[in-house]
């Protein structure tokens, strides 16, 4: 979607305004629905948007003196013919609308597919060849297999993922740190224009941010918000891939962590992350297993799924499954040997379910029905 003045400078006033944020942004599009309907609300309602400060009020209230600064940005990304993603538009990625403080605006070079099933892998910077290798590899074979690769275009694992998915003419998501306009690192601006052609190049920020160092930790959580799984290949014991683990596991995420020597100070964090739970990789099967039922099958077609003999999946095995969930979460092995049904159109019903709000996913591949 290229963007339109008269309907995004509404979002791009908002994000102006001091001290409101994105926790505040969003606060505020759920009290009026729209960020139109926010900037014309009188101050007794704006008032009534729980976590709204003084200073943020008498921005919104003072609003004109941030438009000029808007609509230089928004004049910016219209000359580029970059693309724009609020939290209301269908575009926008369905699993990162659901953590607690999504970015309200998105700017992106490329094409994003808010269906797409994503996983991050993510790493040191100054990655052993081993890390390298191992980061390409699992791209290169989770890119075959459907995924969609989420990684920071940093320097080390985050470059090894990217390319291991392009060598597999995949799809990859690649989150900056800074604004489109500052490509950061910029060894890496051949690979970011061919990100664009088989995926997109995503950012929170203005176009012109630099590549300052507390921008890291923020990208992150659209990193681990996007994917439905992290996987961790070299990381020492502090580190912004375990940021982006920790993010992962609070928005209720598959943690991955890919093994090294016990010699490397870049696999202590790995280990550490393995020691607290997290699912171990030897090879892409360790992560199939647990997100296969967000995995774009090879056999999948325009053909309904079939059970063991004729007959399409219908609403019949859907209310099936409905009818063996409760709000104890259950494995899906479990749900699998209940219903008798094959495993690929168990998953797939999950899916679906899932997405309409109907099922939530637990860690861990459990599941659960959502009451009202």
């Amino acid at each position: 979607m290229e963007s339109d003045a008269a309907t995004y400078l509404p979002w791009f006033i908002l994000r102006e305004i001091p001290f409101l944020g994105n926790l505040g942004i969003n606060r505020i599009i759920q009290a009026f629905g729209s960020p139109e309907k926010a900037l014309a609300a009188p101050p007794d309602a704006l008032k009534k948007v729980p976590g709204i400060s003084r200073k943020s009020l008498d921005g919104i209230l003072h609003q004109k003196k941030y438009i000029q600064a808007a609509q230089r940005e928004l004049e910016q990304i219209t000359q580029l013919g970059i693309t724009i993603l609020t939290l209301n538009d269908a575009g926008f990625p369905k699993l990162l609308k659901t953590i607690p403080d999504p970015p309200p605006i998105l700017t992106c070079q490329g094409m994003l597919d808010p269906h797409d099933p994503c996983i991050a892998i993510v790493g040191s910077r100054n990655a052993s060849s081993y890390g390298m290798d191992t980061a390409r590899h699992l791209a290169r074979r989770l890119a075959d297999m459907g995924f969609c690769i989420v990684s920071g275009m940093a320097r080390g694992i985050d470059t090894a993922a990217h390319q291991g998915a392009l060598a597999a003419a995949g799809k990859t998501i690649a989150v900056l740190g800074s604004g489109l306009k500052k490509i950061y690192p910029w060894e890496n601006r051949a690979l970011f224009y061919k990100i664009q052609k088989s995926g997109a190049v995503i950012s929170e920020f203005k176009l012109d941010t630099d590549p300052y160092p507390y921008n890291f930790p923020v990208r992150n959580r659209i990193i681990a918000g996007l994917s439905c799984g992290t996987i961790v290949v070299e990381a020492k014991k502090k580190s912004g891939s375990l940021i982006t683990a920790r993010l992962a596991a609070e928005y209720n995420r598959e943690v991955f962590a890919v093994p090294g020597s016990i010699r490397s100070l870049k696999s202590q964090g790995t280990h550490s992350l393995l020691k607290q739970g997290a699912k171990l990789v030897e090879n892409e099967t360790d992560v199939v297993n647990e997100l296969a039922h967000l995995v774009h099958l090879e056999t999948q077609s325009d053909e309904p799924l079939q059970e063991s003999g004729p007959g399409p999946v219908s609403g019949r095995f859907k209310k099936q499954i409905i009818q063996l969930l409760d709000v104890y979460p259950q494995h899906i092995d479990q749900i699998i040997e209940t219903s008798r049904m094959d495993s690929k159109i168990v998953s797939t019903i999950l899916l679906e379910l899932e997405l309409q709000g109907v099922v939530r996913h637990h860690p861990g591949n459990y599941f659960s029905i959502v009451k009202e």
